[in-house]
């Protein structure tokens, strides 16, 4: 795609500054983000399967409303029992919930405590807790920002305003801010009640349904570290069970009395009547006495009910009871199991093979049929106990890691959704917006990089856990491992193992043939023949030491540093060189090879902390010796965004943070590549780009949710952006931030429009999906025109569309009106879209020209099915299509003009015939001005024959008017034949015009020449229509001149027959609706 160009008024279309190596912006007054990226807009390609749904509950006054906290999505709810879901906190500051809550004395109010509790590598923190007085439409922040972690949260049954919760604090470090917390007041204030220690939090809180003022408390002494600890114990003597008589302001701990004891890992709770607790223990010290117990007592005694191994977890853990009997408990885990006599015998209540990974079960007290679950697929309502449950596939809420795209038209992208699989999808659909026709698995693992083969889209290799790399045949759907060393190693101790890895196994291509695959383990694995053969081409890039001890128990950070327990976490292969590679460790360091691996040099910033995950790499395509690197220090409680850049290969680095938010680490950094200096960056928030090579940074989130955006692609014109918790979504179209000018304050300004395929909205031909089918939106489709106005514009802002030659093509002005075309709406108005406008504010604006000519005149338009619910229903016809080729956009706005060269080229797909292209618009344009014919005629006919029938009125049954009466009638008699009759020989001018639209619309729907039967029909309609104006014209100048003649002798005002601008055309009478 070529680049676009700032063109001030009516100057030359070249500018040099355009090129792509054009200089970054180091001027202090840079572009403001907004002035820029103002009409920039997110849109959401999808996919719609559901991302980890880590808490539920319901509204049991509303039996269809539901609410789910997600790992990294936000608040959603559904107020149709699970068939539709909409997000609630997209404008929040966190996205991660662990725990949620709806106040049953006042359902209105709802509680969100962040951040998640689960012990996994990719645990997300929150700031606190968020309050909602209006059933999720509005939220508030109330405090408690430096719990980070929040398990629990318990309202009082008879006061909205009294909650507990139960903070878990700090998952990488010590912290005070943890415990229970409790509120007389909303949240507005908060007392700690209970505090263990700065290592130790509550994770999990439940309250006697009897005696609400009864409450226990888990706690949890937990810290996860740098590395992946899954081998680690989540344990310690802090971690235990507490309880309070008075609702939560004093506690006293639990012990003996056949309480386990040793170092506990964590605990989940569950309350019934009559004093009983059910407790799900995770024992550290002795595996055979962790399982489920019962207290009937209140927690004065307790027995040992069950030792299942699948009950304790450090990621599970939750339990529900029936709320109608106490001995129906319910387990959720790799599935959701259920026993019927207090836990001693489980029976699975639903599951499914690879394991959905149950968090929580939600249970209606009042009518125990309806139940929530949330799982790592998302969440799911049944109203009938379990018997049937709705679709986890219609929740954007999936986890992405790593983001890959191909060269096809439409591209696709490629990414590993965490807990689900893999996905391959359209980043546009042929048929309107993107949905389920639109993305399939790609044969990977979960979570992982999936990467096409630059030589051939259909093979996809993806990495998975443990070092597996696989690789996808689309043509056959078969899958092979292909890993260099087919031995997991996944969780495991990484001295125990030839090769380890950590959560992510990193994979990338070579940017130039034979495009080498490599892998990174804690060395660099490089294949040329599609995995057949590996060969190692570094030596151990870890910071392993020899003669390192204390490599086995719980390790230091820097006992693990020294015995290796770091990994290759990025790859990046330079663009403009094969030989060049640069590597990034999780355990905090960059190194590169210029010469295909047979030398590795250190180059790490020096101020890179030691266990700092170089979470990317990113090697300039423009300049040699030019790379970006982000490291993401918050698994050692470190925040803060870090950010280097390099020009000398690494020799020295330069720390461009600053403008970032202080307290949001980065997992991403990439260079455009295109423009020099323009960068953008993903935090566990969201997006910010920088004109000036990383000297300054603006938030570019604009539409985007707040969500932790772990990668960033750039592909042709376009910013890709996955996201854990909110899907994939496409920033389109990003020329103007190429192009953006210091000093523009003060002047307008047109872009050029990148090179534009000419392709058709949507082709679809089928009953349109339904408006609550989950969908991804398309991008637009047609030039993508932007410019900038300095201040609002005086008058009307004008654009206008020539060829080459200068003639003209379309006009648009700020002031027209929605066109009002005669038409049937049959169906729901949700199905129309909104007319764009030109913009005449101050400030940025983006106008899309659907590539059309103008719509040819008609009497009657008919609504394509080729339609998307809230977002167009197309009247056909709908214009012809202009040809690939040279255009110039001229943009209009006080007085003066600003030019703008617009290439137009054939959708890839289509093998070019110009001269079948140009038959077709030849021919669409034959069609209009017969359609022009009609529509005109017709008019001048209604209009005579309405006048006719006034006239007809007016003369009466006076005898003296007898003869003029006659003569009336026998006029509009002669004209019947203009308007009645249906057979294909009529002369009937509206039934013409059905003909010729429909022919109109199939000519300019096609790539092709228009078929012989399309010429052969247009002839015969025009034939007829030739005929009926022949006969109109003949009425006009014979009958109806003679009884104008009469008329004026009879001093009666005469029938006219109306210009063509005085025309209108009344809507459409009912139809027959003919099956």
């Amino acid at each position: 795609m070529s680049t676009r160009s700032l063109l001030r008024p009516l100057s030359a279309i070249a500018c040099a500054w355009l090129l792509a190596g054009a200089a970054p912006l180091y001027a202090d007054n840079l572009p403001k983000s907004d002035d820029v990226t103002g009409a920039l807009q997110w849109r959401q390609v999808g996919p719609f399967r559901g991302g980890w749904a880590t808490m539920a509950a319901g509204d049991p006054s509303r039996p269809d409303t539901f609410y789910i906290g997600t790992a990294g999505g936000g608040v959603w709810k559904t107020t149709d029992a699970g068939r539709t879901w909409m997000p609630t906190f997209d404008k929040e500051s966190a996205a991660s919930i662990g725990a949620i809550a709806v106040a049953s004395s006042n359902p209105n109010v709802v509680y969100a405590g962040s951040g998640q509790v689960a012990a996994r590598y990719d645990v997300a923190a929150g700031n606190g807790v968020y309050r909602s007085a209006d059933g999720g439409k509005t939220w508030q922040h109330m405090g408690l920002a430096e719990t980070k972690h929040i398990g629990a949260i318990l309202v009082d049954p008879h006061d909205a305003n009294t909650v507990l919760v139960g903070a878990l604090g700090h998952y990488f470090g010590p912290n005070k801010e943890r415990g229970v917390y409790r509120s007389t007041d909303g949240g507005k204030t908060w007392k700690q009640t209970l505090f263990v220690d700065a290592d130790t939090g509550v994770v999990d809180l439940a309250a006697d349904p009897s005696h609400p003022n009864i409450v226990y408390a888990a706690a949890w002494q937990v810290r996860n570290y740098p590395w992946l600890s899954y081998f680690q114990p989540n344990a310690g003597p802090g971690s235990g069970l507490y309880k309070s008589v008075d609702g939560g302001v004093t506690w006293k701990r639990i012990s003996g009395h056949g309480w386990p004891t040793g170092s506990l890992a964590r605990i989940g709770l569950a309350t019934t009547t009559g004093g009983r607790v059910y407790a799900v223990v995770n024992n550290a010290t002795s595996r055979k006495d962790s399982g489920l117990y019962r207290s009937d007592d209140g927690g004065e005694t307790w027995q040992a009910v069950s030792h299942e191994s699948w009950l304790p977890n450090d990621y599970f853990s939750r339990i529900t009871v029936d709320p109608t009997d106490r001995d129906r408990i319910y387990s959720a885990g790799q599935s959701i199991r259920r026993s019927d006599d207090g836990g001693k015998h489980w029976d699975v209540f639903k599951g499914a093979p690879g394991g959905d990974d149950y968090h929580f079960l939600w249970i209606d007290p009042r009518n125990t049929q309806r139940m929530i679950a949330a799982s790592d697929q998302g969440a799911v309502v049944t109203v009938n106990g379990g018997q049937t449950w709705g679709s986890w596939y219609n929740q954007p809420t999936g986890q992405f890691y790593h983001l890959g795209a191909d060269n096809q038209f439409p591209y696709w992208i490629y990414s590993g959704q965490q807990d689900s699989g893999t996905v391959g999808i359209a980043s546009r659909s042929d048929y309107g917006s993107i949905s389920y026709r639109d993305w399939r698995p790609v044969g990977g693992d979960e979570r992982d990089y999936d990467l096409p083969d630059p030589a051939d889209p259909n093979i996809v290799y993806g990495s998975g856990l443990g070092g597996r790399v696989s690789r996808w045949d689309r043509v056959t759907g078969v899958v092979q491992n292909v890993t260099p060393w087919p031995v997991s190693s996944y969780g495991q101790r990484p001295t125990n193992f030839k090769y380890h890895y950590t959560w992510i196994t990193p994979i990338a291509f070579s940017a130039k043939p034979p495009y080498a695959l490599y892998m990174g383990a804690q060395v660099l694995f490089r294949t040329t023949d599609q995995g057949q053969h590996w060969d190692i081409i570094s030596p151990d890039l870890s910071s392993k030491k020899e003669g390192a001890t204390g490599c086995d128990g719980n390790p230091t950070a820097q006992q693990a540093h020294d015995c290796g327990y770091g990994v290759i976490y990025s790859i990046a292969p330079s663009p403009l060189d094969n030989d060049e590679i640069w590597i990034g460790t999780d355990d905090g360091s960059v190194q590169v090879t210029r010469d295909g691996g047979k030398q590795w040099k250190n180059i790490t910033p020096k101020d890179l902390p030691t266990w700092g995950i170089v979470s990317s790499v990113d090697v300039s395509a423009l300049h040699a010796g030019t790379a970006y690197i982000a490291a993401d220090n918050h698994r050692q409680d470190d925040f803060r965004p870090h950010v280097w850049r390099t020009h000398d290969y690494g020799k020295t680095w330069t720390d461009i943070s600053a403008g970032l938010p202080q307290d949001d680490f980065l997992s991403v950094v990439r260079a455009d590549t295109q423009r020099e200096g323009l960068l953008f960056a993903g935090t566990d928030r969201g997006v910010f780009v920088s004109f000036d090579d990383g000297a300054h940074w603006q938030s570019m989130q604009r539409n985007l949710p707040t969500a932790w955006v772990r990668d960033l692609l750039v592909h042709g014109n376009d910013l890709i952006a996955g996201t854990q918790g909110r899907a994939i979504w496409i920033l389109d179209d990003i020329t103007p931030l190429r192009q953006a000018q210091a000093n523009a304050a003060g002047k307008t300004m047109l872009y050029t429009p990148a090179t534009t395929v000419r392709v058709r909205a949507n082709e679809n031909r089928d009953t349109p999906l339904p408006p609550d089918e989950p969908l991804g939106k398309n991008p637009p489709a047609g030039a993508i025109i932007d410019y900038r106005l300095a201040s609002a514009a005086k008058g009307a802002v004008t654009l206008d569309i020539l060829d080459s030659d200068g003639k003209p093509v379309r006009h648009f002005s700020s002031n027209d009106k929605p066109a009002e075309l005669p038409a049937e709406r049959y169906f729901a108005k949700g199905w129309l879209g909104s007319p764009q406008t030109l913009g005449t504010s101050a400030g940025a604006h983006r106008f899309v020209w659907d590539l059309r000519y103008p719509r040819p005149q008609a009497l009657l338009y008919g609504y394509s099915i080729a339609a998307t619910w809230d977002s167009d229903t197309p009247l056909t016809p709908e214009g012809p299509l202009v040809l690939p080729g040279n255009y110039q956009v001229v943009l209009t706005v006080d007085g003066k003009s600003y030019r703008a060269p617009l290439t137009v080229t054939m959708d890839p797909r289509v093998t070019l015939d110009r001269d079948a292209l140009a038959a077709g618009l030849s021919f669409s344009r034959e069609i209009g001005n017969a359609l022009q014919q009609v529509w005109q005629g017709d008019g001048e006919v209604e209009s005579v024959r309405n006048q006719l029938g006034e006239l007809q009125k007016k003369l009466g049954s006076d005898a003296s008017h007898q003869s003029l009466r006659d003569e009336v009638a026998a006029l509009g008699k002669k004209t019947d034949p203009l308007v009645s009759g249906d057979a294909e020989i009529s002369t009937n001018l509206s039934a013409m015009n059905d003909a010729l639209t429909a022919i109109a619309t199939d000519v300019e729907g096609a790539d092709r020449a228009p078929t012989d039967g399309q010429r052969q029909a247009f002839a015969e309609y025009k034939s007829n229509l030739d005929k009926a104006l022949a006969q109109w014209q003949s009425i006009r100048n014979a009958d109806l001149k003679t009884l104008n003649d009469h008329l004026h002798a009879a001093g009666m005002k005469t029938v006219t027959v109306p210009m063509a601008d005085q025309i209108h055309v009344e809507g459409p009478a009912d139809s027959d609706d003919v099956p």
